[in-house]
Parts: structure tokens; C-alpha cells; sequence
């Protein structure tokens, strides 16, 4: 049994109703589709994160759209939700929309940052965007921030949210759009109690280190980037998923779960497989 379980739920790309991204995916019916497995596995979810590009141009409405959908089912569930900014959101829209600023104080040059704890878990946020860029960087104030906050130790360690990857990739394209400088936060997270740092952004998934840290890049909601396109291409695919990470003692356990709807191979009572398992272990 997991002490804590987690979704993370990156790049939904929203748009105000009536609206599909390039394409014509309908990235709302994704979020719905993924919401509802979540609430139908019956398992305790103790926070939601979504790690950045929420809104696909940054518009209000999309914002809206999206807590109307996300919150409800958190309240049902118990859950915490953790918004992240991602290249694809407007840092004031955002603010006002989903963190509860007020419009007056609101500062497109101010990043969001933020700590949220859950179970004696410490979840940080870090903004790893600049207005009107697409690749990620975190200024110096932003890193000193962090350092501080990791200064103190949490009971069950900090997993850190941001949303673009601080790895390396074989795609050009997502090379291209990674954080910047990523030897800066590896000088910060080294030796410190963050467990994992999860990202989206590259619409893929995978998984690095930093600086001995587990990081995890979580399916897209909206569509995938194809990995191993045929020469000379870059596609993106229909197909969406999310992530769960359970925390087991000291553990931290990142699971892709498939959300594209698929036909079932198989299908039993979950007491009838851990049975028959038990049976054949005892033959052993």
C-alpha cells in the first residue's frame, strides 16, 4: 500500500469552449476522460499536479474551463491541487484565474512559485518560464528561493514541479525548448532531500536523473510527440495519458498510465488474480 499516491496531469492545452488546438483534438474530453479514471480506480489520491501548459494561448476562459473540471473531482477526492506554469500560459491569467489573485496585484514579470505540503510531503513549484519564450530558465532569485526552502528537510522528502525538463533529449526540437542551464538547479537539488522532480512540456514520456535525482517527463493530456518519427520528420500522434506516483516509504514511483480509450484484452475480479498469485507462489 502506498502512504501517499499523486497524479500528475501536464500539457492540457485548453481552450475556451468551442475551441480544439491545431488538429482537432478536443483536449477537454482528454481531461474529462482522465479525470473519471482517476475517480473510478476508488483509490485515495492525496493531490493533483498539473505541471504546466493548462491553457493553450493563456486565455482566461480556458483557465475557467479548467478549475471547474479539475476542482470538483479534488474536493470529491480529498485531494490538493498544485498548478504549474507552462510556456503555453500567461502568468496573469494564470495567477488570477487559478491561484486567486487579485487582477490589481497581479505582475506578468513575477513568477509563480510556491510550496504546498501534503502528509508531511513537501511539494515545490518552481516557474520555469519567461514571457514569450518557449524554452525554460530559472532566474537566480528563483534558485536562492530554493535553496532556502530545501534548507529545512521535510518528513517525507520534496518532490519538485516544474515544467520544463532539466535533462538532455534525443529530440532536436525538445533539446531545443529544455531548461536552460540545468547544471544550476543540479547544483541546488544535489544532496538535498528532493526525491523527484517531475516535468511535461515534450509531450513524451521519459525519464533522467539530475544530479542523482529521479526525474520523470509525464505523458501529455492533449497528444503525443512521436519519438522515433521517420527521418527528417517531427509529427506529433493522437494518444493522451498521465502519471501516478506513489510514495512507499522512501520510494518514489512514477507509473505512465494510458488514458487513449483501447479495447480491454482482459479483465477480472482483482481478489481472484491475487489468489490465484498466492497459489502459484506457494507452489514455488
Amino acid at each position: 500500500m502506498s502512504d501517499l499516491t499523486l497524479v500528475q496531469l501536464t500539457d492540457t492545452h485548453l481552450r475556451p469552449a468551442g475551441e480544439s488546438v491545431p488538429g482537432g483534438v478536443d483536449t477537454y474530453a482528454n481531461l474529462i476522460h482522465a479525470l473519471d479514471r482517476v475517480r473510478a480506480a476508488g483509490d485515495r489520491i492525496d493531490a493533483l499536479i498539473l505541471s504546466g501548459d493548462l491553457a493553450d494561448s493563456g486565455a482566461p476562459a480556458a483557465y475557467r474551463r479548467l478549475r471547474a473540471a479539475v476542482e470538483p473531482v479534488a474536493a470529491e477526492l480529498g485531494a490538493a491541487v498544485v498548478y504549474a506554469m507552462g510556456n503555453h500560459d500567461e502568468r496573469i491569467a494564470f495567477g488570477v484565474e487559478l491561484l486567486g489573485i487579485d487582477c490589481a496585484a497581479a505582475d506578468s514579470n513575477l513568477p509563480h512559485d510556491d510550496v504546498t505540503w501534503v502528509s508531511g510531503l513537501r511539494i515545490i513549484t518552481l516557474d520555469s518560464t519567461t514571457p514569450h519564450r518557449h524554452d525554460g530558465r530559472l532566474e537566480p532569485g528563483q534558485l536562492i528561493w530554493l535553496r532556502e526552502q530545501l534548507r529545512t528537510p521535510a518528513p517525507r522528502g520534496t518532490l519538485l514541479v516544474l515544467h520544463h525538463p532539466p535533462i538532455p533529449s534525443a529530440n532536436p526540437a525538445t533539446e531545443m525548448l529544455k531548461l536552460q542551464q540545468p547544471e544550476q538547479l543540479a547544483a541546488v537539488v544535489a544532496d538535498s532531500d528532493v526525491r523527484m522532480i517531475v516535468c511535461g512540456h515534450n509531450h513524451l514520456t521519459a525519464a533522467a536523473a539530475l544530479a542523482g535525482v529521479p526525474v520523470w517527463i509525464g505523458p501529455a493530456l492533449a497528444y503525443r510527440l512521436d519519438p522515433m518519427a521517420p527521418a527528417g520528420r517531427h509529427r506529433g500522434l493522437a494518444g493522451f495519458g498521465f502519471s501516478r506516483i506513489d510514495v512507499i516509504g522512501s520510494t518514489f514511483l512514477a507509473t505512465a498510465i494510458e488514458a487513449t480509450p483501447a479495447a480491454v484484452v482482459y479483465e477480472r475480479p482483482q481478489v481472484d488474480v491475487l489468489a490465484e498469485l498466492a497459489t502459484l507462489a506457494g507452489e514455488g
